[in-house]
């Protein structure tokens, strides 16, 4: 049961690995569109919405792999020993 349970906790974070990649990238392109088209701003708003997306894309990849490196890390260490070197 206790390998089910690691194997979610996995995808779940592979899941939100994507979402932190995927939401900024959207979302600031998204957003210089709809500068450009409704408020009649120049191209520079899609380039700019195209490097902020980059940007927050990029924070995002790396701080969601910086936790599962340290997830996986966390499991195998061997568990620590109680006061005074006791068991």
């Amino acid at each position: 049961m206790r390998g089910y349970v690691k194997i979610v906790s996995y995808l779940v974070w592979l899941s939100q690995l994507g979402l932190s990649v995927a939401v900024p990238l959207a979302g600031f392109i998204l957003l210089g569109v709809w500068l450009h088209n409704s408020k009649g701003w120049g191209g520079w708003t899609v380039v700019a919405g195209i490097v902020l997306g980059l940007m927050g894309a990029a924070g995002g990849l790396y701080n969601s792999l910086k936790t599962l490196n340290r997830l996986s890390r966390q499991d195998e260490t061997p568990p620590k020993k109680g006061y005074n070197e006791h068991e």
